[in-house]
């Protein structure tokens, strides 16, 4: 249940909802590339990977079982990596959607957003200037008026389902507030330690992507939950990924990166793959002599039930 201070667990989200293929060719799209993009990420250093689904024809993001089952049994052949099942979806997918192939899969881990919010990228849409299909415009554009529900009821079942599964969290902290709206899940039973905090920094509609925020949400944790309760992960939106989570692995957290949250590998550059943006935060990590968590060791960190207890 301690920190482990020394051992840094690597998150990979292979490739989200909220990005679009225009936004990189190197966004994996089809089944093939995001079991081929997890596993090198896992060879890489990552520890968890965190998946979504997208429909094959045109890269739109899908809530579909079937589309899970054509990569994640693939994966989890071929890899220890936990793997972490997004119960996110998109602002578009109704709450019963974005939970469908997570009540059949039964993970070791899921992503669960503590709140309700406002969750946009359409400032993007003005500097495209070109779309590779036709769904995307309207699909950015649009985030200006779509609202992510997570409410406190929501929430309450999504716990209360799968505590009888055995699924842990990765819980998606966008801010402040959603911190609060976890301590009171652990005030009430429904959340027990240790669990994973993943503050999330520079998405708008959340807090923003200053260092000053990544220090105040972590004081914020250790006052409600007591340090030795949880363990702390840092997520850093688009041209802030790696600056951030390299701070957040210094203020002894874990880190996340990956295609989800950045497209970007440096400034003006492309990230080719999720191996290439695990690869260098793992260089990084080493070079300040952190030590990297292996999958197993995630799994004792984090308390999950095993990967023998799961129906990927």
């Amino acid at each position: 249940m301690s920190n482990s201070p020394g051992k840094v667990i690597i998150t990979c989200a292979v490739t989200g909802s909220a990005h679009v293929p225009s936004m990189s060719e190197y966004l994996p799209l089809t089944p093939e590339d995001i079991t081929t993009q997890a596993l090198d990420a896992a060879q890489a250093g990552a520890a968890i990977l965190h998946l979504h689904a997208r429909n094959p024809e045109d890269g739109r993001p899908t809530p579909s079982p079937e589309v899970f089952r054509q990569f994640v049994p693939a994966i989890a052949e071929r890899t220890d990596a936990v793997i972490n099942i997004s119960t996110g979806g998109s602002t578009r997918m109704t709450l019963d959607e974005r939970l469908a192939y997570a009540r059949v899969a039964r993970p070791e881990m899921c992503s669960l957003n503590m709140g309700s919010m406002n969750f946009s990228l359409h400032p993007v849409a003005a500097k495209m200037s070109s779309w590779r299909f036709d769904w995307e415009k309207e699909y950015v554009e649009g985030m200006e008026d779509m609202i992510f529900r997570n409410t406190f009821r929501d929430i309450r079942n999504i716990l209360t389902e799968f505590r009888d599964y055995g699924t842990r969290f990765e819980f998606e902290c966008y801010d402040l507030g959603h911190l609060h709206s976890l301590a009171h899940f652990v005030d009430i039973g429904l959340i027990e330690p240790p669990f994973f905090i993943q503050s999330v920094l520079g998405i708008l509609g959340g807090i923003g992507p200053d260092p000053e925020n990544l220090a105040v949400m972590r004081s914020t944790a250790d006052r409600l939950f007591g340090r030795e309760n949880y363990q702390f992960s840092i997520l850093g939106a688009g041209r802030h990924q790696m600056s951030l989570v390299t701070m957040g692995a210094i203020m002894g957290g874990n880190v996340r990166v990956g295609l989800e949250d950045s497209v970007y590998l440096s400034r003006g550059v492309k990230a080719k793959s999720n191996a290439e943006q695990v690869r260098k935060i793992r260089r990084i990590l080493e070079e300040l002599s952190f030590e990297i968590a292996t999958p197993a060791e995630a799994r004792q960190i984090l308390g999950l039930k095993g990967r023998d207890r799961v129906s990927l």
